[in-house]
């Protein structure tokens, strides 16, 4: 079985905070903009018609979700959002922010039928919150609330998947040379795991990043946990080229090997 050939629809959102105009207040997200036009190259040959735009307000980021409603689309929509962000939300290039909730909600089925069957699978590329890494675990008896990663904010619609930098209340990295999470992404596309369901290659990226990463310089030693949140209901593979035969998805496999494998009375 082949994938279709019809081009599936993808944004890529990245606010890299570099603009001269102003003094918006936030660091700079110097090599974001590179590492986005690396994404939009690999990802137009994978057959996705590549919506690549920098530097939004969140209005318009809003907006730009908005549009999707009216238009056509292939077999999967997917975005990349890269951005400074918050538990919930990321910023705009006006500091303000956009809850992810409001994306879910404009690509929903209620107010975009298009896209009600269609896997939508979204890359967030941004902190959630100012706690740092250190890569240990730690048992704790103390009151401290840990951050909610179901709160209200992230509450994932139908036949959606949200793949996070970073854990819930943690900050993700970011250098010149590009962010752990998006590099370990590049990586995977440009190699066999992109051929993988959407949930193993998710693994894959943790494991990249979670123990293939460590931050250095002024965060030396801190590490960084990628986390996957998924109501699909079953294996999606949106990063197989147009044309490419789907891999073999027999649950029962696993069976019958095991049937085979033991021995016949004699």
């Amino acid at each position: 079985m082949s994938q279709p050939q019809q081009s599936r629809a993808l944004i890529i959102v990245n606010t890299d905070f570099c603009s001269s105009d102003g003094d918006v207040g936030l660091r700079p997200r110097r090599g974001a903009r590179r590492e986005a036009e690396k994404l939009s190259c690999v990802l137009a040959q994978l057959s996705y018609r590549v919506k690549l735009l920098h530097n939004r307000t969140a209005k318009e980021m809003e907006d730009l979700y908005q549009q999707e409603c009216g238009r056509e689309h292939g077999d999967y929509f997917v975005s990349i959002i890269s951005s400074h962000g918050e538990e919930g939300a990321v910023l705009g290039c006006d500091c303000r922010p956009l809850r992810l909730t409001r994306i879910f909600h404009i690509l929903s089925a209620q107010n975009c039928p298009v896209l009600t069957e269609r896997p939508k699978v979204f890359f967030i590329q941004a902190c959630r919150g100012a706690a740092l890494d250190q890569g240990v675990f730690v048992e704790t008896d103390s009151g401290q609330l840990e951050p909610d990663s179901f709160s209200e904010y992230l509450r994932i619609p139908p036949n959606t998947a949200v793949m996070f930098a970073c854990s819930p209340g943690y900050g993700a990295f970011l250098n010149p040379a590009g962010s752990m999470f998006l590099q370990a992404l590049l990586a995977a596309l440009a190699g066999e795991e992109r051929s993988l369901a959407l949930s193993r290659m998710a693994t894959r990226l943790n494991a990249a990043v979670a123990l293939g990463c460590q931050a250095r310089g002024a965060y030396e030693g801190c590490k960084q946990m990628p986390c996957f949140v998924t109501n699909l209901p079953r294996d999606v593979f949106p990063f197989l080229a147009a044309g490419e035969p789907l891999p073999s998805t027999d649950t029962q496999g696993g069976m019958e090997e095991e049937e085979r494998q033991k021995p016949t009375a004699s």
